[in-house]
């Protein structure tokens, strides 16, 4: 158990020492005044249109929980569901080891709307298949749309061997569609029947996931200049690649990991302009949403509080004692 419980924040220390150290060597000849002029240098519309992508992203991050919901036949209040997304990813993105963080605010949430641990369980599940679903959907189209895309990376992959692999991964995505409308039995593992998801809860997957990266890669994009921006399904690539690695690294925000990433991946722009283009999406997408979720932890704890211990309770021990 102890191993356990120090496994997740030594792997990320040691990634963010790793991905800083990895960065120094990078932009050690990098001024922060350098940076500071790209952020001064984006346009008022792109500083907009960057909020605008992040609205989109976390409107489908709700999505998510709703999609797991309609699996497990469970109907819950719409705005508690968005609420409870919201906190959810907001925390885990900025504290990482997602699916364990993100975990610890669904079960607080959603079993205060009755749900067992089993269907929490689920829940969660469901919810990280979403997103890898739509992470490998997109993959396989910018494979097959770009595939010099991991050249940028180096040349251990040729080119159509990377659109081979895009025709793949969406050919068993179909694969998974098709097998929703032949209603396949439960898997059986122990006392637990896990169910094939529905067309229902397939076609949401395949849209809401998408949106939701898409949008979220849009802040970046609409960040960077123009001067050297290789287009929206590059940095869409990229942004798979970097985010899906900065999850892997249970790096608190992927610190440095996101950063190392795009820097390779877009070697022929400006690297300050790079940099702010980060900073803006961690702005966006992570510290500002951060400061909103803890509000709205302490709103719901006080909430449950005064739930559980109600005034007219209070009056009633004070007089008995």
């Amino acid at each position: 158990m102890t191993f356990k419980k120090y496994l997740w924040p030594t792997v990320g220390a040691l990634t963010i020492a790793l991905s800083a150290w990895l960065l120094y060597k990078e932009l050690r000849g990098l001024s922060l005044d350098d940076v500071w002029d790209s952020l001064m240098a984006i346009p008022m519309m792109h500083w907009l249109l960057a909020a605008g992508s992040t609205l989109v992203a976390y409107a489908a991050l709700a999505g998510y929980d709703r999609i797991a919901l309609m699996h497990l036949g469970k109907k819950i209040d719409w705005w508690f569901i968005t609420i409870c997304s919201f906190t959810t990813y907001a925390l885990s993105h900025n504290v990482g080891a997602s699916v364990v963080s993100g975990a610890v605010v669904r079960y607080r949430a959603y079993s205060t709307r009755g749900l067992t641990p089993a269907e929490i369980g689920v829940l969660i599940a469901t919810c990280s298949f979403t997103f890898m679903l739509g992470t490998l959907l997109l993959a396989g189209m910018v494979l097959v749309y770009e595939p010099e895309l991991m050249e940028r990376f180096g040349d251990l992959v040729p080119v159509e061997a990377s659109a081979a692999t895009g025709v793949l991964i969406l050919a068993l995505i179909g694969l998974y569609v098709v097998a929703s409308f032949m209603k396949l039995k439960p898997l059986k593992l122990g006392s637990i029947n896990i169910f094939y998801p529905a067309p229902k809860v397939v076609m949401p997957q395949l849209i809401i996931a998408p949106i939701e990266l898409i949008g979220a890669a849009g802040i970046i994009y609409f960040a960077l200049p123009e001067a050297g921006n290789p287009g929206f399904m590059i940095v869409l690539g990229i942004f798979l690649i970097s985010f899906s690695a900065a999850l892997l690294s249970h790096a608190p925000g992927g610190l440095g990991v996101l950063e190392l990433v795009f820097l390779m991946g877009l070697p022929d722009m400006n690297q300050a302009d790079v940099i702010a283009a980060l900073l803006v999406f961690r702005l966006f997408y992570l510290i500002i949403p951060f400061v909103m979720a803890l509000v709205v932890i302490l709103i719901f704890e006080r909430s449950q509080f005064r739930q559980n211990n109600p005034p007219d309770l209070k009056r009633g021990e004070q007089q008995e004692s």
